[in-house]
């Protein structure tokens, strides 16, 4: 069977090569006579497959040695909760920006567990934007600021961080390792690994070291970024074979040029649609202002609910899956994280044309 464009949003496209190897190694890996699912996490076959995720990871980002990489169960999600449990302390105030769906997740958790201000809600913003940098107003004090680096369902991105005096925390699920940054912005930035980064289950967490001794007395010992970073993520048993394909997806995007060369592709491939969307004359509406358009998830509407139907049932019939937006929202969205190929976004620029042509 051929494989088929795959648009969705998470779990969501891998690299080929790094399935196709995955696929070779299964049942018995580098000759152990087992697969990478059976066998220990204390032994020497995985205890290189760790290492060399977490020295992937530190080389695609450029991660200074004042900040610890570690790699959770639990996904974004669980971060939600632990970041606050970790770094909000008794007393303090920790300021959120609500950009969407998963911004409002973040707060709704870190609520449970202490002060809460919300200096910026762009959530349910029609067209979808993101705040001014300028527009922000801290809290004096805060414990951190926590926003979230790519909306998913909405399709916006922040272009440029915020500058404050509190640590800057993001959720990065939807772009990590997709475009340049500076780590040293961020007092810590986490994702789950489901789009950019292999298989549903794991957490990518990046910890300034300092930040990892905030950690209440009274939170559990599993629930602390302190008990996982004095083990190397070796405090219980590690998702292995996320983390292998976590290794085996950044070997391969190392192989790209690492995130600089990815980037570029990256730009290219949402331009296109996005190119796609503005050329049609009005009969395809993008649904984020175009400063904060997302280069991971593009969003955009047709004339009528019926012609949209319409247009997800042809292009899945051509081997385009996953073009249905959010059940919130509704729409189209194609998600084209690092992984997803460019005779793809051609594909659909082309089904795009011929849709409008015959249903316009």
């Amino acid at each position: 069977m051929a494989r088929v464009f795959n648009f969705c949003a998470g779990p969501a496209v891998m690299p080929e090569e790094a399935l196709l190897e995955a696929q070779r190694q299964l049942f018995d890996f580098n000759g152990s006579g087992m697969s990478i699912m059976e066998m220990s996490h204390r032994g020497k076959e995985y205890d290189a497959v760790h290492t060399e995720a977490i020295a992937n990871l530190r080389q695609l980002m450029a991660v200074p040695d004042e900040y610890s990489i570690l790699l959770l169960q639990g996904g974004a999600s669980g971060q939600f909760a632990m970041v606050p449990m970790n770094l909000l302390r008794p007393g303090e105030t920790a300021d959120f920006v609500n950009s969407g769906a998963w911004a409002s997740k973040a707060i709704k958790e870190a609520k449970i567990v202490g002060a809460v201000n919300v200096i910026a809600n762009t959530g349910k913003d029609i067209p979808t934007r993101l705040p001014a940098v300028a527009d922000l107003k801290p809290t004096p004090g805060a414990a951190y600021l926590h926003i979230t680096s790519n909306e998913t369902i909405a399709g916006t991105q922040w272009k440029s961080f915020p500058k404050t005096g509190a640590p800057l925390i993001a959720d990065m699920s939807s772009d990590i390792l997709s475009r340049p940054f500076d780590v040293k912005d961020f007092g810590l930035f986490y994702a789950g690994a489901q789009k950019n980064l292999g298989p549903s289950g794991l957490a990518v967490v990046v910890i300034r070291k300092d930040l990892i001794e905030r950690c209440p007395e009274t939170v559990p010992m599993f629930l602390r970024y302190k008990t996982h970073a004095e083990e190397n993520s070796l405090y219980n048993t590690p998702p292995t074979f996320g983390i292998y394909m976590l290794m085996l997806s950044t070997r391969w995007l190392l192989k790209m040029g690492g995130i600089a060369g990815i980037a570029r592709q990256n730009e290219a491939k949402a331009a296109k649609i996005y190119a796609a969307i503005d050329g049609s004359g009005g009969y395809y509406r993008g649904t984020a202002v175009p400063e904060f358009r997302s280069n991971m998830n593009v969003t955009w509407r047709l004339p009528d609910e019926a012609r949209e139907e319409k247009f997800i049932k042809e292009a899945s019939a051509k081997g385009l899956k996953g073009l249905k937006g959010h059940r919130s929202v509704g729409g189209i969205r194609a998600s084209i994280y690092n992984a997803f190929p460019p005779a793809g976004i051609d594909a659909l620029v082309a089904i795009m044309k011929d849709f409008q042509a015959a249903n316009g």
